[in-house]
């Protein structure tokens, strides 16, 4: 490597001594005591030497820093928000003009708690994508909300005080001030990350104009019929008192429920079977269920029509049983004895049977067939309770059986199931009890620990039931197909997200939207006090809608319902007095709420509506006019969480295609959930949790340093975001590590810029070194690549993208080779300028293609770089620069022949040679291209001048 700097720059000394005869000798005095200084090992130098040599080059000058750590790094940090407006770049490049607008529409985080690593991963990588729209020149509408609703806000804000001795108004004051807390924490924290919004115009579901503008989804839901109140079975949450929509469900795989297999007598044969059974004493029907409290509610048991089945003799006792055939070998097994085969038919000659109920004496219950039954385990019969199961339902509704419930809201038995299990908890001591019932009647035949996945309420994770009530309704089954259309013209990254949003929207033949709670939007009915007839239609909610627009949902209980329901609104009706008729008590479910959004945020404002002050005086108006689908308000984005295809992004559409006959959006994008360093949950009793702000700003312990915002952001654009996005101590390391490495570079490119103003010293492209352009065309190469990843919102791309960019093209091929113009050419050369053209060049393009993921840093160069006004900012000066002069492919094959040479001491390096040489006659290909670069601006290099 010294030989080939020394062939490099005994190269330079020629031709400066052939420029020197001119100038005294003065530039060949500098470069040979360069030459000198360059070669005598560090043992030869004395200090004044060293002085006098420092003074002949022109080394990188720059107070850009090269390492910043703790507080300062931090200081410098806020520092550059200030500096660099960060607070009023949105409302900037709102006000400026352009040709396309970008809009991402922000799903609405909980305003339940602090600020965790799930925001930082949602909202960052929201930020990028913003921000590189912001440079790209478009108008980014970008609104950030928080979803503020609902019973994980109202169960902290109310703590151990419950909801016995509290008013509905005074639960909701202390549920407001609640979200009102948490909101200006995450907002805080949001705006600390360089998140990029006007942060004083946000959404809130709990605002007036939002609830307005959601009752008017609401109320053109219902007019069209996709909106119903129905009595049936709904996942009731005992511990929260409340209806539960699939979407509010968590499954413990883990749950461990007492199953039992017990007997049907039959009472009367199936007529089909009769005859083969006739010499038979007596026949039960063998049913498994994991449910053994919903016993005492059953009303049939279901077989499947095509399957075959098998009366079988028990060995040890006689006993003849009814079960599937395939599953005869199961049941031998499992109840330890041998089971002959006495007759064997089809599944549709059952019906026709009646069975007698175990345990409640005189009751019996038909024999049915039903398309859910499945041999996979139990016995191929299944006991059916409609008031306990949604399947048992459809069975019910088919066949007109009761759907009668035994169970109340707080989980435990009613009188209907009898004085022995009356206010039992069907969970616990009921299933217990029952289990006993079944015992002392001779009808159970085995019972066993049963561990599987099970639905619990999210918010308090405790087990839920399934019961029936009145309820109000989404009919999602009529919305399936039209869903499913819209998604066609969607698209989703990653696409294999698809396949999951529709199997979520196979699965949910209804939506129950009521919920029995005080935090939330009220649903805006009245009823009828005599006949509990429900009063609602579009002159009820338009009416309630413009109250709430006006004075906020509060007015529901806050207002006589002379004035929730006037005259003039009951005569358009025609209904009767207002005396006849109470006010509804349920609200809606958050995820309605939040579904919603598009219609509080994408819909065009009307320019002639005159809208009360608010926070959000921007949302659309008047809301008495329907909403309408001729207007592409569709947001270009939708990006959140892999936990939100069954949730926000499956709400706005079935709302969205309701209303309008389209998705909501243009595009979704669904990441993974930030995990621990192992790939494990997060979980403070493991201690595993990281907090950003801790990220940031450093805590208590030592071992946890302040990496602040940048190093957060470059783990965000790092990871592979469609996967489970890791973190923890070695990530976050190495964050650090690579931005270090990044701003080395960068201070390298500033330091050798010093001086140099680009406006006015900048070198034509055709008057440049060839090597020199041919680094042009790679930066043009360099800055298609990283837009195209940008607009994959594959930030983790660009990352690859940049560090091959740096280490490979730049650090170990082009600085190596301009290192001796830049140092040892006279100051304002041609060969000098040419190279520091490229360099700015370089330095402009590198720092905004970093810019949407480490703005801090990228404000912070440019504040350095050469060729810009005073107070002028990065995201105001645009994207990457780049040219179609750049572009030479011909030039580009003949750098890459020569890098292509190979002798025994090459080392490749992506396609790129660097050989060390023994002999001045095996020089590498670097300073062939060096001395060619120095020597040829306009003459393609020959392939024989490369070679030894």
């Amino acid at each position: 490597m010294l030989l080939c700097r020394v062939s490099a720059v005994g190269l330079t000394l020629a031709r400066w001594g052939r420029r020197s005869q001119r100038g005294g000798g003065l530039l060949l005095h500098r470069a040979v005591s360069f030459s000198s200084s360059r070669c005598v090992s560090s043992g030869e130098e004395n200090g004044s030497a060293q002085g006098l040599y420092r003074d002949t080059v022109l080394l990188p000058r720059c107070d850009f820093p090269m390492k910043l750590t703790g507080q300062k790094l931090l200081d410098r940090e806020v520092q550059i928000q200030k500096e660099c407006g960060f607070a009023d770049l949105y409302s900037w490049q709102r006000e400026r003009k352009a040709k396309k607008e970008f809009c991402l529409h922000d799903g609405p985080p909980y305003a339940n708690g602090d600020p965790h690593v799930g925001h930082a991963l949602n909202k960052i990588l929201k930020d990028i994508r913003n921000r590189f729209e912001i440079l790209r020149g478009r108008q980014v509408h970008y609104i950030p909300g928080w979803d503020c609703h609902g019973l994980p806000i109202e169960l902290k804000a109310l703590g151990e005080l419950g909801t016995s001795s509290l008013g509905p108004l005074q639960i909701r004051h202390k549920a407001r001030a609640f979200a009102e807390g948490a909101i200006a924490r995450q907002k805080a924290a949001f705006q600390r990350w360089g998140v990029v919004a006007d942060w004083d115009q946000c959404y809130y579901t709990f605002d007036g104009v939002y609830e307005a503008a959601q009752l008017k989804v609401f109320q053109e839901m219902h007019s069209k019929g996709f909106i119903y109140q129905d009595y049936k079975p709904v996942f009731w949450s005992p511990s929260s008192r409340t209806a539960l929509a699939e979407a509010e469900l968590e499954y413990n795989p883990e749950h461990v429920s007492r199953a039992v297999y017990t007997t049907f007598p039959l009472s009367t044969l199936p007529p089909n079977i009769a005859s083969e059974a006739a010499g038979l004493e007596s026949v039960s029907v063998l049913v498994w269920t994991t449910q053994p409290w919903t016993i005492p509610a059953n009303q049939a048991v279901c077989f499947m029509p095509n399957a075959q089945y098998s009366l079988v003799k028990r060995a040890d006792n006689s006993q003849v049983l009814l079960v599937a055939t395939e599953r005869t070998a199961s049941m031998s097994a499992l109840l330890g004895t041998e089971l002959e085969s006495v007759h064997t038919f089809t599944g549709s000659q059952l019906e026709g049977g009646i069975c007698k109920h175990p345990t409640i004496p005189d009751k019996e219950v038909p024999l049915l067939p039903a398309n859910h039954v499945t041999m996979g385990k139990g016995t191929g019969l299944v006991h059916t309770a409609p008031a306990h199961g949604m399947d048992d339902y459809s069975v019910a509704s088919q066949f007109k059986l009761s759907v009668e419930c035994m169970v109340d809201e707080d989980g435990k038995f009613t009188d209907l199931a009898g004085s022995e299990l009356q206010n039992l908890s069907v969970m616990t001591e009921g299933t217990d009890k029952v289990i006993s019932m079944l015992k002392e009647c001779g009808a159970l035949v085995k019972e066993e620990q049963c561990v599987h996945s099970y639905p619990y309420d999210w918010r308090t994770k405790q087990p839920v039931v399934i019961r029936p009530s009145k309820q109000w309704f989404i009919n999602t089954a009529s919305l399936k197909d039209k869903a499913k259309e819209a998604l066609q013209k969607v698209r989703i990254l990653p696409e294999s997200a698809r396949s999951s949003l529709l199997a979520m929207l196979d699965r949910r033949t209804y939506w129950c939207i009521s919920r029995q709670r005080s935090w939330g939007v009220p649903i805006p009915v009245f009823y009828h006090k005599e006949t509990g007839e429900a009063l609602i239609n579009k002159h009820t909610v338009s009416h309630v809608a413009q109250l709430f627009k006006e004075k906020g949902s509060d007015c529901w209980w806050e207002l006589p319902v002379e004035t929730l329901l006037p005259a003039e609104v009951l005569k358009k009706s025609k209904a009767g007095p207002v005396t006849d008729y109470v006010c509804g008590e349920d609200v809606l479910d958050i995820w309605f709420d939040s579904g919603a959004s598009w219609a509080a945020v994408l819909e065009e404002e009307e320019e002639d509506s005159e809208e009360p002050e608010s926070p959000l005086s921007w949302l659309p108006a008047p809301l008495r006019k329907p909403l309408v689908a001729e207007t592409d308000s569709r947001a270009d984005a939708y990006v959140e969480g892999k936990d939100q295809i069954g949730g926000w992004f499956q709400s706005s559409l079935l709302t969205s295609v309701a209303v309008r006959n389209k998705a909501p959006y243009k595009s979704l994008v669904v990441h993974g959930f930030a995990v621990g360093e192992k790939g494990e949950k997060m979980s403070k009793s493991v201690g595993n949790v990281v907090d950003p702000d801790e990220v940031i700003n450093g805590g208590k312990d030592p071992s946890r340093p302040a990496y602040g915002a940048d190093v957060l952001r470059w783990w965000v654009a790092e990871s592979n975001v469609f996967s489970e996005v890791q973190i923890g101590p070695s990530a976050l390391n190495s964050a650090r590590e690579s931005i270090g490495k990044l701003r080395n570079t960068l201070k390298f490119l500033l330091g050798n810029l010093q001086g140099f103003d680009p406006r006015v010293q900048a070198v034509d492209p055709k008057e440049m070194h060839y090597i020199d352009q041919y680094m042009l065309h790679l930066l043009r190469d360099y800055s298609i690549k990283v837009t195209d990843a940008y607009s994959e919102f594959d930030a983790g791309r660009v990352i690859r993208i940049l560090q091959a960019f740096m280490s490979r093209d730049l650090s170990s091929f082009y600085f190596s080779i301009i290192k001796d113009r830049l140092y040892c050419d006279p100051e304002d050369s041609l060969g000098r300028r040419s190279c520091q053209t490229v360099l700015e060049e370089i330095l402009d393009g590198v720092t905004r293609s970093i810019a949407p993921i480490l703005p801090h840093l990228a404000e912070e160069v440019f504040l350095h770089a050469p060729g810009h006004d005073e107070g002028e900012t990065l995201f105001k000066s645009g994207w990457v620069k780049s040219s179609s002069v750049w572009r030479r492919p011909g030039l580009e094959e003949a750098v890459e022949g020569a890098c292509a040479i190979r002798t025994p001491s090459c080392r490749p390096y992506r396609g790129k040679m660097r050989l060390s040489t023994t002999s001045p006659s095996q020089l590498s290909p670097v300073c062939c291209l060096n001395s060619w670069s120095l020597s040829r601006r306009n003459q393609p290099p020959p392939p024989h001048s490369w070679s030894s």
